[in-house]
């Protein structure tokens, strides 16, 4: 379903917070979002603009479960499968997003947020760059961009990253800013996969994605968008920032690259999409799929079985993997290759089956009655690290570092060969179920 769908189910469920009374894009906006936490809100009356402002419809487990049809504790299952098999889209001539062509570009016609004072400017955070790659093709991946003045924005790229590659091949890389898109687009361009897949592909294997043509370049963009802001990426540089990040703090200023718009395309009274960084649709969306490279990277040592990056470490640098343990050292391994999996994460805690990973409490559990510190504890010194934790060593021009640790909080084999004889020591004891209903019938 495309956003406006999205916002109509959502509405029809009950889970739409709507806001009739004028809202200021400049630092108002962002405050009402964050004290709706995570509840998906839609603002009608916008200072400034002509159309409405969305956010937060990619901010719990269940909108994304039930955009994709399936449950909030399967998300990771659908999520590999689309990324295991992607499926080109088909190419249409006509297409919602180029209901209006504006040629005369004006940013200040976006009701684009500012989200705190101190912010460097005004930001797009729900904006996806679609570029090509002269050597690998299509790349399509989420960048905050930073508004500079009515026709440039200044862009954060992480170096390495398929974007950063291909402006670095390119004079002029031709790019189009998509804003407003189905959640299923905003999940594949938040992926990773190997260079050479194309993120649209993955989109379409999650549901339909048909694409059209830009107006002013040659690349596609998904027919559904709300707007799309085609332009080009230069070697112009600027400062870029301070900006708030994934870890709720600032990130630092740097010199970035500066987009050109050249042309803006939109829906009929298109629906501007927002995301509040460091909240909890910036922590999903960036978090959720790496949950599917993880499982992958632990099923080649183990049976995994399921993955939750928890919200408590920003969807990023925490995670819980859920095994079915065949042998003594299963747990082990599968610490190990969950850091392969995702080389950001820093903590990570497996479990058995009759542990809901997606549970803090029972995870909590697991560890109070399985783990042994001097045990079950693997510690990795000076590792490889995110960029996002203020914690680590962070070194100009170099990866930063930090230390990792394990936790095998699964059912302890004393004698490395099987589960242990006293295995029910280590299962959680309940009450058969009963009919509460008629012993609280009022007679």
């Amino acid at each position: 379903m495309d956003l406006r769908e999205t916002i109509a189910e959502l509405q029809r469920a009950g889970d739409l917070v709507t806001v009739e009374r004028e809202v200021n894009p400049n630092l108002e906006m962002a405050r009402v979002i964050r004290a709706l936490d995570d509840r998906a809100v839609l603002f009608r009356n916008v200072k400034g603009a002509k159309g409405a402002v969305v956010a937060n419809l990619c901010a719990r487990r269940e909108y994304l479960a039930r955009v994709l049809d399936t449950s909030s504790q399967r998300l990771l299952f659908t999520l590999a499968r689309a990324l295991a098999a992607p499926v080109e889209p088909p190419l249409v001539g006509h297409a919602p997003c180029q209901q209006v062509i504006e040629a005369d570009v004006n940013l200040d016609r976006l009701p684009i947020l500012m989200h705190k004072e101190r912010d460097g400017g005004p930001y797009i955070t729900a904006g996806v760059l679609i570029v090509r790659d002269p050597d690998y093709g299509i790349n399509m991946a989420v960048h905050r961009l930073m508004k500079l003045d009515r026709k440039r924005f200044a862009v954060r790229l992480v170096e390495g990253r398929g974007t950063h590659t291909a402006w670095q091949k390119e004079d002029q890389l031709p790019v189009a800013i998509c804003i407003g898109l189905p959640s299923h687009v905003l999940l594949a361009a938040a992926m990773s996969p190997p260079k050479g897949v194309n993120e649209l592909h993955i989109a379409h294997a999650l549901a339909p994605t048909p694409l059209v043509r830009c107006h002013s370049n040659d690349l596609l963009v998904p027919a559904e968008a709300e707007w799309v802001l085609e332009g080009r990426l230069t070697h112009e540089m600027t400062a870029e920032g301070p900006f708030i990040d994934l870890t709720e703090t600032y990130d630092i200023v740097r010199m970035q690259p500066v987009i050109e718009i050249d042309c803006i395309t939109h829906r009929r009274n298109a629906i501007y999409q927002a995301l509040l960084p460091g909240r909890a649709e910036h922590k999903l969306l960036m978090g959720l799929p790496r949950e599917p490279t993880i499982y992958a990277a632990v099923n080649e040592v183990c049976r995994c079985t399921n993955v939750c990056l928890t919200v408590g470490g920003m969807n990023w640098l925490h995670a819980v993997v859920q095994i079915d343990k065949q042998r003594a050292d299963d747990g082990a391994l599968a610490i190990t290759a969950a850091f392969e999996g995702h080389r950001s994460l820093k903590h990570v805690v497996v479990v058995d089956l009759d542990v809901d990973p997606f549970s803090p409490t029972e995870v909590e559990w697991a560890i109070a009655t399985r783990f042994q510190a001097d045990r079950d504890l693997l510690i990795f010194c000076n590792q490889p690290s995110s960029s996002l934790d203020p914690s680590a060593q962070h070194v100009p021009g170099q990866k930063s570092r930090t230390a990792k640790m394990g936790l095998d909080a699964t059912m302890p084999w004393p004698d490395g060969s099987g589960p242990p004889q006293g295995g029910a020591a280590f299962l959680r004891v309940d009450y058969e179920p009963i009919d509460l209903g008629k012993y609280l019938e009022q007679g």
